[in-house]
């Protein structure tokens, strides 16, 4: 699929270089959203709770957001290629030791950690090489397009994917199957050249790295701790913001100094970068927040298992699969700013149709047209905001932009777990589930109106793509 869907390469990309990539982000985002299905299956098999499993998960979108930023950053010091196949590496042995974990502690070590890490690493060059190797206005549409495509997918599947596995064998094969398509994903990672050479002299940044990775996990610890200690949720939120306030007087005295820092503040001058950055949040946190609620709201209050749980997903799954398939048709006929704008409508007119299955008929099938809906309203959006972030500076601010962006989106990914799963065990009822989409609701305005402001007109759209 990522193969075909990119005949338009510019010279130094060779036949079959998308393939990897789009794997490497389908697997990442896969991880992020099949031990959903599995809460029950893991909970009872590894005498933990609900709440316990959730904590995994949003360690697991924790890690890559708090790394995300120096992952993109090692990528001008150590190589693109390099990098992409050390996350890999590291990934692999996670997905392994999660399989084999006797419990909790060894799988949150396995799959919250360690794969964490290697998808901090991974992810950035996946970015980095598409914008790199794909300078066509059209190759670079289409391949961005795939990416997000199998990314979206590997999160809408997810549920589908890992509810077949852990019905048909167990959650640990689950695991397994991830393991295998790392090692497919090394092996088609041999045709990836990196188009620039890496830099062994590039400074990093640690102490920059350590505060900002410190105040994000402060931040979104604060948001899981509400359900037990409004106290402490407040006392962490403050003091991640805190530290996220040090880091950036941190970045601005390296600048002064004439050194340079992890991250650097001019990369939050262009406006529209930064509402796009704000979008891609927004957009990772409904998918994840919806699939989560949704999940173990199926699982835990109506008693469905793994696989049922899975195929209801599957209108989601086709939803976003044929939108993001469409990126480029749709990016040549409509501006980014109308994208994205249609995607938050359609996102949130499925999480109300979601919200009204509260009290609805009692057939899974009724949660179909609210899936399918915020399938292909992402789908229609996810394209345009990482393309509007990422083609909006040059080459050699790639490493940059990308870490800050894949931050940014995981970061989403992790508050959108976060919150909707503080809402849902403080008290799992049909009131519980309510509450956790009606909040996502809100935020999906939110999002409608940083895309509201994106600039106007099809020069822009343009401009971002090429």
């Amino acid at each position: 699929m990522a193969e075909a869907a990119a005949p338009d390469r510019p010279p130094g990309a060779p036949r079959g270089v998308l393939a990897p990539l789009a794997l490497a982000q389908f697997i990442c985002s896969f991880a992020g959203s099949n031990m959903n299905v599995m809460i029950n299956d893991i909970s009872t098999d590894l005498d933990t709770t609900v709440q316990g499993v959730q904590i995994t998960i949003t360690i697991f979108l924790l890690v890559m957001a708090a790394l995300m930023i120096p992952g993109g950053k090692l990528t001008d010091r150590y190589g693109r290629k390099r990098c992409f196949l050390a996350g890999l590496t590291v990934y692999g042995v996670g997905a392994l030791l999660s399989a084999a974990a006797p419990g909790l502690g060894v799988l949150i070590l396995g799959n919250s950690i360690l794969e964490g890490v290697g998808t901090a690493l991974l992810i950035p060059p996946v970015y980095i090489l598409t914008t790199l190797l794909f300078t066509e206005v059209s190759s670079r549409a289409r391949a961005f397009g795939t990416i997000m495509a199998l990314g979206g997918v590997g999160a809408a599947a997810g549920p589908l994917i890992g509810g077949l596995i852990t019905s048909g064998i167990g959650w640990r094969a689950a695991f397994v199957f991830q393991a295998l398509v790392i090692a497919v994903i090394i092996l088609l990672s041999r045709r990836i050249e990196d188009p620039l050479p890496p830099d062994p002299t590039r400074p990093f940044d640690t102490g920059g790295a350590v505060l900002s990775a410190v105040g994000l996990i402060l931040v979104v610890m604060g948001i899981l701790a509400a359900d037990d200690n409004v106290w402490l949720m407040a006392g962490l939120l403050v003091l991640g913001a805190l530290v996220l306030l040090w880091f950036f007087r941190w970045v601005r005295a390296k600048e002064r100094a004439g050194k340079e820092p992890l991250l650097s503040t001019s990369l939050f001058r262009d406006r529209t970068s930064n509402l796009g950055l704000v979008t891609q949040n927004i957009q990772w946190l409904l998918l994840m927040g919806t699939s989560f609620t949704v999940a173990a709201y199926l699982q835990v209050v109506r008693g469905y298992d793994a696989i049922r749980t899975g195929v209801i997903f599957t209108a989601a799954t086709l939803g976003l699969l044929a939108t993001s398939l469409a990126a480029e048709r749709l990016a040549q006929r409509y501006a980014q700013r109308a994208l994205i704008m249609t995607g938050f409508v359609v996102t949130i007119a499925g999480i109300a149709l979601l919200l009204a299955m509260v009290s609805g008929s009692p057939n899974p099938w009724a949660f179909a047209p609210g899936l399918l809906l915020i399938g292909l309203g992402l789908g229609v959006m996810l394209t345009p905001s990482v393309n509007i972030v990422q083609s909006s500076f040059p080459e050699e601010r790639q490493g940059e932009i990308s870490g800050l962006s894949r931050s940014v989106s995981n970061l989403g990914s992790s508050l959108g777990t976060a919150v909707a799963g503080t809402i849902l065990v403080a008290g799992l009822s049909t009131h519980a589930y309510g509450a956790a989409m009606a909040t996502l609701a809100v935020l999906g305005l939110a999002g409608l109106a940083a895309a509201a402001l994106l600039p106007r007109g099809r020069a822009r759209s343009r401009a971002v793509a090429s």
